[in-house]
């Protein structure tokens, strides 16, 4: 009999230890070690996918320059946004791990997207619902296919040995969290679980040329569950994102071996299923009759795609000793940056204002062209003047005050031109990136924050 193997795994970063300790060296957090058995009979063997089909790969020695170097096939799907985020459709062989909060709309994206695709055989591994769920789900998107297989399993033996019998072209697993392989005595969702399970995926992903979707859960702080190692063993890393009060519905790469990882694709939540969505600016701005002090229109870049988005500010006179600073989908420190500005360059004095900034739609953004759009929209609540509705801004705004450049300035143009807009304000640094096109839009160039003050109020 061989003897059982337990160690001591942290339950954050995956880090192991033979013996309990209060911090882990790797990730240096406390009380996070938890005893788990390892005994893994090194008799046994995963599946051997040898002969699985006509794309097994060998593993042999070869000189780079004996590599064809040919685009991947990949499979296009009927989702233009999901195409999108992956780096123009799914590359035949990759793991992609997708992750976000329950109930935001994981496994109906995912099943949707099965059902769409008609050409391919599609294996959809569900350990959390029973096919009744499923089939009621599939009922309400209304939606049918004939090369849709469905499969209520835990145990990779299992499902192994179903892949073989089925040899789909694509599989989703939902989720990585509750499968188990037989070689390990962990209880499923433990660290080491988690890390063997996606390793047999890997290396059945890799030698038989199969792309495979494993769905995950993510923790209370947002990060995603299990081990960091999940992240580093997988091709692409999607983030499902979204606020429950909203209809929309974020889907975001933090890493993609196959593509851009400055993708977004944006998804509306209906009775239907989700549905893409193309026109993200007109979503993202409020329609009102009323001229409103504090809102501005800021014309990013997210991925490939140009977005208009609308920034709200709220300057008010603090009734408490120490004024507020309160943001929802922009960086604090970013906003504390500034309002220093304004303090220093402009003699505005926001030290004894609270403020409140919002960016509408429920998005977050980290792109600094937006910087002129708070700085305008903080202006306008402060000196309570409603900003000209038809007027954007791209700019991102330095310590000195000076309003710099920023990339791809022709496609916010053109996309604040698209949605009626009559007026953009620049930096005047942009003008070696603007092309000699002529728009139909007025392109208004500046270098410094007190010319904006003085233009607009």
């Amino acid at each position: 009999m061989a003897k059982t193997k337990t160690s001591f795994f942290c339950q954050n970063c995956g880090y192991e230890s033979v013996k309990w300790v209060g911090q882990c060296p790797s990730c240096q957090q406390w009380n996070t070690f938890v005893e788990e058995l390892v005994h893994k009979d090194t008799g046994k063997q995963g599946a051997d996918w040898n002969n699985y089909n006509d794309n097994t790969r060998t593993s042999r020695t070869v000189s780079l320059s004996e590599v064809k170097s040919s685009a991947e096939k990949r499979i296009i799907t009927a989702d233009a946004e999901l195409n999108r985020v992956l780096g123009g459709g799914i590359v035949p062989g990759s793991l992609v791990l997708v992750a976000g909060e329950p109930g935001i709309g994981k496994s109906t994206l995912f099943l949707q997207n099965a059902l769409w695709l008609k050409d391919n055989k599609v294996l959809y591994i569900s350990g959390e619902e029973s096919e009744q769920q499923i089939k009621m789900r599939a009922d309400r998107l209304g939606l049918k296919n004939d090369q849709f297989y469905l499969l209520t399993e835990t145990s990779t033996q299992t499902i192994f040995q179903e892949i073989k019998k089925l040899k789909p072209s694509l599989v989703i697993v939902d989720s990585v969290q509750t499968l188990q392989t037989p070689f390990i005595d962990s209880s499923p969702g433990s660290v080491s679980q988690i890390r063997e399970c996606t390793a047999e995926f890997q290396r059945f992903a890799k030698e038989t040329n199969t792309p495979v979707f494993l769905i995950g859960h993510i923790t209370k702080d947002g990060s995603i569950a299990g081990p960091k190692i999940l992240e580093h063993m997988v091709d692409t890393v999607l983030q499902f994102e979204g606020d429950r009060h909203y209809a929309y519905r974020i889907l975001r790469t933090l890493k993609n071996r196959f593509g851009s990882t400055a993708e977004l694709g944006i998804y509306e939540m209906t009775d239907t299923g989700m549905r893409g969505v193309l026109n993200p600016s007109e979503i993202l701005i409020t329609q009102k009759e009323d001229h409103l002090s504090g809102i501005a229109i800021a014309a990013t870049i997210e991925g490939i795609r140009p977005l208009l988005i609308e920034v709200q500010a709220l300057v008010t006179q603090s009734v408490y000793g120490t004024p507020q600073r309160t943001v929802s989908g922009f960086d604090l420190r970013r906003l504390q940056l500034l309002l220093a500005v304004l303090e220093k360059r402009g003699g505005f004095h926001f030290g004894m204002k609270d403020v409140f900034l919002n960016i509408a739609g429920g998005i977050k953004v980290e792109d600094p062209s937006i910087d002129l759009a708070v700085l305008c929209a903080l202006l306008s609540s402060y000196e309570d003047v409603p900003l000209p509705q038809q007027v954007c801004f791209a700019g991102e705004v330095g310590l000195s005050g000076e309003i710099r450049a920023v990339n791809r300035i022709d496609q916010r143009i053109a996309e604040a031109e698209k949605l009626g807009f009559e007026k953009i304000i620049v930096s005047r640094y942009n003008q070696k990136g603007l092309s000699k096109q002529q728009f139909g839009i007025e392109v208004v160039l500046m270098s410094r924050v007190e010319e904006v003050y003085k233009y607009l109020f």
